[in-house]
């Protein structure tokens, strides 16, 4: 099983910064990808930004050169900066975790991280 426990949400206004963590814990062998989607009121669950394990990432088009993702292997956790934020991204952030655990392929989401930005 894998357990993933996010951190950093809150509130900030417009043009602020916060930073959200995620750990992935549990009988591990291997990480495909970890990653954050967020989901605003009244919409669908949308991806924010992804990296794989061998560090290449993507991004949404509306965080790109804002939002920056990475991720301590030691540790199996992930980052995500958040620069300039805009009213526009608050939702609820959550993170992704898919690969193996310990031999079965398996997809897990986080409980979800609040962020508000306030104009």
């Amino acid at each position: 099983q894998v357990q993933l426990e996010e951190s950093g949400g809150g509130l900030v206004q417009d043009g602020g910064s916060l930073r959200l963590s995620c750990a992935a814990s549990g009988s591990i062998s291997s990480i495909n990808a970890m990653g954050w989607y967020r989901q605003a009121p009244g919409k669908q669950r949308e991806l924010v930004a992804v990296i794989t394990s061998g560090g290449s990432t993507n991004y949404a088009d509306p965080v790109k050169g804002r939002f920056t993702i990475s991720r301590n292997n030691a540790k199996n956790t992930v980052y995500l900066q958040m620069n300039s934020l805009k009213p526009e991204d608050t939702a609820v952030y959550y993170c992704n975790f898919q690969g193996r655990a310990p031999l079965v392929y398996r997809e897990v989401w986080g409980q979800g991280a609040l962020v508000t930005v306030s104009s």
